[in-house]
């Protein structure tokens, strides 16, 4: 008995020397930052018991910084200095609230969130302690394209990227077909309410040809953060993945096993942007269509969106030929022919356009499967344009 007391007073003594680690982590620090047009940008600062890399979360456009905290603070316990920030518009940062602006201001202050976000990346790599030339950075749906694009604006302090359930612009696909460095991690749920993501999120992925990335698939979960609530070892992942190309191996992982399958949809995406690939996905869907009718290769919202990017990009040619993908696959939705009205007016053919604005008008008044919202945005679009077109000249 005495020698079970002696045993029992030792380890009672020691236990508590168990938590010191935890209990030294420093305090939490709610700054505020001023961006370039003089916005204040809410941000939490976690920083780890001892120097090490830095992380930049970035939240996703229908929440906040705090969806991040649990994670932030596993990562701060990991020895990883943390960053959170609200964007203007969000949570507690200035601005009209963005889930308040009209599609053209919510365009606008897109526009500004580069240079707010590097306000940001730059008070965390300036910290004490923060090792500058090895940084994280992850984001969830619209913070998917941040990080992204902090990544390429940053490629010699970013080691490596978390994304989850979102997707990227035109330049951020090209970035991540040229970051073979970048290790990449990425998750999405299959009942992700933008149901457009559980599409583009594996074609993002897809773009990567680093063999250290990882990619968790889930049935369930919801949205970008929200996965967190159903699947909490899913924080720990990321914990692993950022210590592994963080701590042990700034900028490597080891090679994942087995090795991720694209599926068919995201190569048919991939394909579409490269030289010759729409007459080729043209092509597969015309033969899978003598066998299946009903075959559809992917998501017409998708393709739609691509090809107004490769528009904005200045492929005009590269832009059309992916949306009259859209008109083969689609062939009864008036926004696939309103589209191509925009493109060859961009093309400066003026009687394919108006054919293609007055056949949106033709769908458009029949279609029900299209929110009123959208239909009434479709006529009003064609009928503008057939009104600056003016008549066919005899």
């Amino acid at each position: 008995m005495f020698r079970y007391s002696i045993l029992f007073l030792l380890l009672a003594s020691f236990l508590p020397c168990l938590n010191c680690a935890a209990q030294q982590l420093p305090a939490e620090r709610v700054i505020d930052l001023s961006t370039p047009d003089n916005a204040t940008l809410k941000a939490t600062f976690f920083p780890s018991v001892k120097p090490g890399p830095g992380v930049l979360l970035l939240h996703q456009c229908n929440r906040q910084r705090k969806v991040w905290d649990a994670l932030a603070r596993q990562l701060a316990a990991a020895g990883i200095n943390v960053l959170t920030v609200d964007l203007p518009g969000f949570g507690e940062s200035s601005g009209t609230p963005y889930d308040k602006l009209s599609p053209q201001e919510a365009q606008a202050q897109g526009k500004k969130w580069p240079a707010d976000i590097d306000v940001a990346f730059q008070y965390l790599t300036s910290q004490p302690g923060v090792r500058r030339e090895v940084i994280g950075v992850g984001g969830a749906s619209c913070g998917v394209d941040n990080s992204i694009q902090t990544a390429r604006r940053h490629p010699r302090e970013v080691k490596s990227l978390v994304l989850l359930s979102g997707g990227t612009d035109y330049s951020g696909r090209q970035f991540l077909r040229q970051a073979n460095q970048l290790p990449v991690f990425a998750a999405m749920a299959d009942d992700d309410e933008f149901r457009q993501t559980v599409e583009i999120m594996p074609w993002v992925f897809s773009l990567s040809s680093n063999p250290g990335k990882q990619f968790v698939h889930y049935a369930t979960g919801g949205h970008g953060a929200d996965m967190f609530a159903v699947h909490p070892e899913l924080r720990g992942k990321i914990v692993d993945l950022y210590v592994t190309t963080l701590i042990k191996s700034p900028g490597q992982a080891p090679a994942a096993t087995p090795a991720w399958v694209a599926p068919p949809s995201a190569e048919v995406l991939n394909l579409m942007e490269q030289p010759g690939g729409p007459a080729k996905v043209a092509q597969k869907l015309q033969d899978a269509r003598k066998v299946d009718p009903k075959a559809v290769f992917f998501d017409e919202a998708n393709v739609n969106f691509m090809g107004y990017e490769h528009l904005q990009a200045g492929d005009t040619k590269g832009a059309l030929e992916i949306l009259k993908l859209n008109a083969i696959a689609f062939p009864e939705s008036p926004n696939v022919y309103d589209s191509l009205s925009d493109l060859y007016v961009a093309t400066g053919e003026k009687d394919l356009a108006r054919q293609n604005a007055s056949k949106a008008l033709e769908l458009v008044a029949s279609d029900t499967k299209d929110p009123e919202q959208l239909r009434n945005a479709i006529r009003d679009s064609a009928q503008q344009k057939l009104k600056q077109l003016g008549p066919s000249p005899q």
